[in-house]
């Protein structure tokens, strides 16, 4: 298991590095394939531009949303106060906090683009850009706590230090899952 102490084998930037590289070479090609997606996406962007200004957002905002139960999970696991247990009581606490941020900033984000999109004669409606925003950042917020559970827990039993690898992996697959979602979503709602 990791050590807790500040002075364990895991703070070695060397065990770092050797821990660390190989899994952000995959994450990499992972990441490739958001770009492609997007690309493939390039008519349906061009005709609602507004989907391109929610974009970055979303994605962003999906990974920000993993990696803040990642670092909460994270540091339960570290004072050893979790045991993932599901009728734990501060677990669910965490998991409703996200969703409520969730709820919060995709309805923010939707209500940015409904309002921009007046201004630059968006083609999707008010409708339709809550009904993306909202339908797409709740799957991507499940998408990140299904992710930080697993990958916190993965990174204990495989005694690696999971703050080297919950963040990382954590919001770089679900920028994946992000762009893949919001532009499915997308294609659903505004066909």
């Amino acid at each position: 298991m990791v050590g807790t102490s500040g002075t364990g084998e895991s703070w070695r930037w060397q065990t770092i590095v050797r821990t660390m590289f190989p899994m952000l070479l995959v994450l990499v090609v992972i990441v490739l394939f958001a770009g492609i997606r997007l690309e493939e996406a390039e008519v349906l962007l061009e005709r609602y531009p507004i989907l391109s200004v929610m974009v970055p957002t979303m994605v962003a905002m999906g990974g920000n949303l993993g990696a803040i139960l990642s670092a909460r999970l994270t540091t339960r696991f570290h004072l050893g106060t979790t045991t993932l247990d599901p009728r734990d009581r501060v677990l669910w606490a965490n998991v409703l906090a996200i969703l409520a941020l969730a709820a919060t900033l995709f309805t923010a984000l939707a209500a940015g683009a409904a309002v921009l999109g007046l201004f630059i004669d968006s083609q999707a409606g008010i409708p339709q850009l809550f009904a993306i925003s909202l339908l797409s950042g709740f799957s991507l917020a499940l998408i990140a706590i299904a992710f930080s559970f697993g990958t916190t827990y993965a990174s204990y039993r495989l005694g690696i230090d999971p703050d080297d690898t919950t963040i990382p992996i954590v919001t770089n697959v679900v920028d994946v899952f992000g762009m893949v979602i919001f532009l499915g979503v997308s294609r659903l709602i505004l066909g």
